[in-house]
């Protein structure tokens, strides 16, 4: 019907127009690769965008420096100074740019979509592909300049006007899935019950772009009202607190509520019950034979993680054993994250037992 071709065109539209993503890692491969091109990150909020520093840091040696665009004014960027014998003023730049340093640096001009006109006209400059420049001083050759911001269509005002838009390449910057926040998460030092949580509920990493998340709780989405949401930020929020949790559990489930919205606090809260009713990690190391063993598959989740967390080259034969009388699932999963943790997998490598499992199970890798 005439209906339903309009509708598949809409759809194809929206499709076409729906930018490629990349990751965090190959946004910093293309940035590092073309230090002349002036880029920018967008995506939804808390997925990470400026921890790209530490990835450009770490693969170019250059110190950085990220500013909070929408917290400065013009007086945070530069300041006129007189030059009584030309009798002209010249522009000095904030030595937060660290452009004084005569050596190539990474400038990160974080939320720079949300900053105010006039800040955004000041550090205009710095986009330019020749010459980019803060005032009178010039960015060192090298230098890597970058934007973040959010995508139009969070909502949270952000804009570009049409002749930057044409001055800057902008990159999609993809959520993380939960494997890939996994991952991160431990090496990280992430708290074991949201590891937990995140494995058992891989769909509040979710994006609202995606058109079978409509009905998804726990997610941002910028078309409903919400009191608060999961993202990677929010998720490593709650890792402080349940870090620093007491004992009152009504407190605990009141601050991840104000955060990451109620269904979320809901759920996370029985994660904690569940680790509250495990076997304590002693009694694992000291007895993996006769240890009591969890049954709920969230509690086994929790149980999972904990030990990941906790591991060491003292404890792992034990916990292997332990492991043991898990179902294969637990098994699988703890050893995976093991070797994938850059920090623990050295010891495990070396560990008899754990080559032992991985030639038993290999049908399961």
């Amino acid at each position: 019907t005439r209906k339903e071709a309009m509708s598949t065109q809409a759809q194809t539209k929206e499709d076409i127009n729906q930018p490629p993503t990349v990751t965090l890692d190959q946004a910093a491969c293309l940035i590092l690769d073309n230090p002349t091109v002036r880029f920018g990150l967008f995506g939804e909020p808390g997925i990470g965008k400026t921890s790209i520093e530490k990835i450009l840091v770490r693969k170019s040696g250059y110190r950085a420096f990220i500013l909070a665009m929408t917290e400065m004014e013009l007086g945070d960027l530069a300041l006129p100074t007189i030059n009584h014998e030309t009798k002209t003023t010249a522009f000095y730049p904030s030595e937060r740019f660290g452009l004084h340093l005569g050596e190539p640096v990474i400038v990160i001009l974080d939320e720079w979509t949300k900053a105010p006109k006039p800040v955004k006209n000041m550090t205009h400059g710095l986009l330019e592909a020749s010459n980019p420049r803060l005032g009178c001083l010039p960015a060192p050759d090298g230098s890597i300049i970058l934007m973040t911001g959010n995508l139009a269509s969070d909502g949270v005002g952000d804009s570009m006007e049409a002749h930057t838009s044409q001055r800057v390449v902008k990159l999609h910057i993809s959520k993380p899935t939960a494997e890939q926040w996994d991952v991160w998460a431990g090496a990280n030092n992430m708290h074991h019950i949201i590891r937990a949580w995140v494995d058992r509920n891989p769909h509040c990493l979710a994006s609202y772009l995606d058109d079978d998340q409509k009905g998804n709780e726990f997610i941002f989405n910028p078309r409903v009202q919400q009191n608060g949401c999961i993202s990677p930020r929010v998720l490593e929020l709650i890792s402080r607190m349940l870090y620093g949790r007491s004992s009152d559990a009504h407190a605990t489930h009141a601050g991840i509520a104000g955060i990451a919205g109620l269904s979320a606090a809901d759920s996370i809260s029985a994660y904690i019950r569940h680790n509250d009713g495990l076997p304590s990690f002693q009694d694992i190391t000291d007895n993996p034979s006769t240890a009591k063993l969890p049954v709920d598959p969230g509690a086994c989740a929790v149980l999972t993680f904990g030990m990941l967390e906790r591991v060491n080259e003292v404890t792992l034969k034990p916990i292997l054993k332990y492991l043991r009388r898990l179902d294969e699932e637990w098994q699988c999963i703890f050893c995976i994250a093991l070797a994938r943790n850059t920090q623990k997998q050295k010891f495990a490598f070396e560990e008899v037992e754990f080559a032992n499992w991985v030639r038993d199970n290999e049908d399961l890798l």
